[in-house]
């Protein structure tokens, strides 16, 4: 499966960032939990924008990550993937499925989420954070860090400390 560094890793895959901040604090988030990091499409910043390095501080120099211009190169570079879709929009809870030892947890940006045709196409492999009714959702930094904990507990966190 593609050229990951890893045997086992949580991939995360960011479609189309907006807030640099938040990228940094997923970039963190993956330096320490051994996960990569994957950006698709275009961004709403440079990762060379101090903010995104803030937020990351040193562990950037640790990420391990990739870009792709599109989620159809990212399928091409991995065939195989285990590809889960997060979105508000969906029924199934994320605790309901069941992550692989090198799963691809997607994410959408921030203003919108996934597009509505991407998570019809994937129903069955698409899956939401519960929370309270009338709320739109969680910071995508925060939705990334529990998708990314739930996927590590599955899989014995990857005999790490």
């Amino acid at each position: 499966m593609g050229n990951l560094k890893r045997n086992m890793s949580v991939n995360v895959v960011l479609v189309e960032p907006e807030i640099p901040q938040n990228t940094g604090n997923i970039a963190r988030t993956c330096v320490v939990t051994g996960s990569v990091l994957h950006i698709v499409g275009k961004m709403g910043f440079s990762i060379d924008e101090k903010h995104v390095r803030r937020a990351g501080l040193d562990y950037w120099k640790d990420l391990e990550l990739y870009t792709y211009a599109s989620l159809e190169e990212l399928y091409q570079k991995y065939p195989e993937g285990d590809f889960w879709y997060f979105s508000s929009k969906v029924a199934r809870n994320f605790d309901k499925a069941v992550y692989s030892d090198r799963c691809f947890l997607v994410f959408g940006k921030e203003t919108a989420g996934l597009p509505k045709k991407l998570l019809e196409a994937n129903e069955a492999r698409s899956v939401r954070i519960p929370m309270q009714a009338g709320q739109r959702c969680l910071n995508l930094s925060n939705a990334v860090c529990v998708g990314v904990y739930e996927a590590m507990r599955q899989n014995s966190y990857f005999h790490m400390k």
